[in-house]
């Protein structure tokens, strides 16, 4: 009987896979000590080997690029430490906070905002940590959203996973519980009848938020496992990363939003790549995403319209960076610019 396939961890294992070569093998040494690596056997899949320029390797297989460190890069680009009162808690917004129940990924994406902070030696949060973590959230009334991160939440067990659900939804002002997750793409087998009954709460709202990069993500056993979510009443939304070689282009960007609609997942979010350590080869321009949405405006249904942003290095949150279609001409008066590039007056108001 043949072994069933496993995550890609190790160099050696890359290579006969065909993702990686020999004789970068010193420099991807130096990458693989310093940044996770893992590619589960359904994203290996999706790799072609033969194509240099291959989407998803890009996102997911080691690059000697990631040794160039920018000096505008930062360990912590988002500022998680800033807004961390204790241990596993962000909260740096007034009616939500993070929490970080494990620092493991199935997969370990090349641009991660947390790399030099996840991966499977990181210490994870132990249960008194888990216990300050929930307490904080306790004493906050304010806390109307936990949003479920890491690491990926999804690689806890489900009765882990049931616990940490259940226990939230004991807190009377919390309302929304949010997980952010790869897995339906990177391993949608978890996504069991079991995981999914654990994430929901009587009387509290969850949400998934998938994070996909690309069209060829969404497999059939991605929908598959989207649609146990989906049809269990679990809304998804995505969120997605402007990548370089990626989906910096209007077909790729299109083809994934419109997948994601596809799925009944609502578009919700495109980062403009974070300056995380080493991943300058895969952020683009601001300029290059604002075209971008501007292609994607009145092309493609407004489902299929995510909103652009950018998280402030230095912890000071997400701003909308979208282009602008309003102006004023040298009278006063408001134009404002359609789809197509056309010009129009408005009357101001009365």
């Amino acid at each position: 009987m043949n072994a069933a396939p496993k995550t890609l961890r190790h160099l050696s294992e890359l290579e006969q896979a065909g993702l990686t070569a020999a004789d970068k093998r010193a420099a991807l040494e130096k990458v693989a000590a310093q940044y996770a690596v893992a590619i589960t056997p359904g994203v290996a899949t999706l790799i072609d080997p033969n194509d240099p320029h291959d989407p998803i390797a890009r996102q997911f297989v080691p690059d000697p690029a990631e040794l160039d460190v920018q000096p505008e890069e930062r360990a912590d680009p988002i500022g998680d430490h800033a807004h961390s009162p204790v241990e596993g808690i962000v909260h740096r917004y007034p009616d939500r906070v993070l929490l970080k129940l494990t620092h493991v990924c199935a997969v370990y994406c090349r641009f991660c905002f947390r790399r030099e902070m996840i991966g499977p030696d990181a210490t994870p949060l132990t249960e008194t940590q888990i216990d300050a973590a929930l307490a904080y959230i306790a004493a906050h009334p304010e806390i109307w959203e936990v949003v479920l991160t890491g690491g990926d939440p999804l690689v806890l067990s489900a009765r882990r996973l049931k616990q940490a659900v259940t226990r939230l939804a004991a807190i009377p002002h919390v309302k929304v519980i949010r997980i952010h997750s790869r897995i339906p793409v990177a391993d949608p087998a978890r996504i069991t009848p079991e995981l999914v009954r654990a994430l929901r709460a009587k009387g509290k709202a969850t949400y998934v938020v998938l994070h996909a990069n690309h069209a060829r993500e969404l497999t059939d056993a991605a929908r598959e496992a989207c649609a146990r979510l989906i049809d269990a009443g679990i809304p998804m939304l995505s969120q997605s990363v402007l990548l370089a070689g990626v989906n910096d282009n209007p077909r790729a960007l299109g083809e994934l939003m419109r997948a994601l609609v596809e799925c009944r997942i609502k578009p919700y979010y495109l980062h403009h790549g974070d300056l995380a350590t080493g991943t300058s080869h895969l952020r683009t321009s601001i300029e290059d995403g604002q075209d971008l949405m501007r292609a994607l405006r009145g092309r493609l249904s407004g489902l299929c319209q995510p909103t652009y942003v950018l998280d402030i290095p230095g912890g000071h949150g997400k701003s909308p960076i979208g282009p602008n279609y309003l102006s004023r001409d040298a009278s006063g008066q408001i134009r404002i610019e359609d789809f197509n590039g056309g010009s129009h007056g408005y009357p101001p108001a009365p």
